[in-house]
């Protein structure tokens, strides 16, 4: 199982070592344009083998995707990060340009990758994928309901004063700050639904601070989060390369699915050695209807500023 990093700034480098640390990989290629900083981070990442008990094999290069041939699954996190007050929409310009060449060059040396899209504006560079490399629509994955997923649960957590472990909770729709569809009418600690302990107003309140995690985090730190996405791809990484049938909600391509179509954007998936192996349909309520569409056409005016 060969896995490709493209990208070997923060997110990069983090899924690049929850992949190694999980020990299903035999190799991890990082990638990057900057001369020698994936190389650096691969040596860094490799003298953490025998500390944290992984034979992973990680290599860094220099922008030379021979190296990436025959890669199983390949992962596309390179781009310019949000810095504080800016939207995923507003890294389009530079972010289409960078994806598509970064797609199209891992496609050439690995014929049948499966691809994961992290870089944002994430649904719009997923559809940006679709368009441009012409693949089914199983084998191409936007990375945004399963990080979106995991913040969701956190809030929940806090606002339950409960253990993580008791929480299930999902989010689908847009990867945005507005196109987030947190399903709370499906939410439950361990097996309970959250509204029997929360009010309305306190669910609300918690939807409303996933929505805005991301923008949250870059405000704290100055740029996009790192731990929580890398360790996002990592799960999608290993539920495809150990063909595990796991749901997780993900950016994919509809054709008529929850009312949609010529459209990537969050909703559950099983996910499998083939990629996105079945799209999951799931009862949402009116409300959560009407955000869902309200998420599909944000998404549509920012792949409507596309050049495909």
């Amino acid at each position: 199982m060969k896995v490709t990093v493209v990208g070997a700034g923060a997110v990069g480098a983090s899924c690049a070592e929850y992949i190694a640390i999980k020990n299903f990989a035999s190799e991890v290629v990082l990638l990057d344009i900057k001369e020698g900083y994936a190389e650096g981070k691969a040596m860094d990442l490799m003298q953490c083998a025998s500390l944290n008990g992984f034979d992973t094999k990680i290599t860094g290069v220099t922008n030379d995707y021979s190296k990436t041939a025959n890669s199983d699954i390949c992962v596309i996190t390179s781009g310019i990060p949000r810095k504080p007050g800016m939207t995923r929409e507003e890294l389009i310009g530079i972010n289409a340009g960078i994806v598509k060449a970064v797609a199209t060059s891992l496609l050439e040396h690995s014929p049948n990758m499966i691809l994961i899209v992290v870089s944002n504006p994430m649904d719009t560079m997923t559809y940006l994928a679709h368009k441009s490399l012409n693949l089914p629509k199983n084998r191409i994955i936007g990375m945004g309901g399963a990080l979106d997923s995991a913040r969701f649960k956190y809030r929940l957590a806090e606002a339950l004063d409960a253990p993580i472990s008791d929480i299930d909770g999902m989010v689908i729709g847009g990867h945005s700050d507005t196109g987030m569809v947190p399903l709370t009418s499906h939410a439950t600690r361990n097996s309970i639904k959250v509204s029997e302990f929360l009010s309305e107003e306190r669910l609300a309140q918690v939807a409303e601070d996933t929505k805005v995690g991301g923008a949250t985090l870059t405000k704290l730190l100055g740029t996009s989060a790192w731990y929580a996405p890398g360790a996002a791809v990592s799960g999608l990484v290993q539920a495809i390369a150990c063909d595990q049938k796991k749901i997780y909600p993900c950016s994919t391509f509809l054709e008529g699915e929850y009312g949609l179509s010529d459209i990537c954007i969050g909703v559950p998936v099983i996910l499998g050695k083939n990629g996105i192996e079945k799209i999951v349909d799931v009862p949402l309520s009116d409300a959560e209807k009407s955000h869902m569409k309200a998420s599909a056409e944000g998404v549509k005016k920012t792949n409507d500023l596309l050049e495909v």
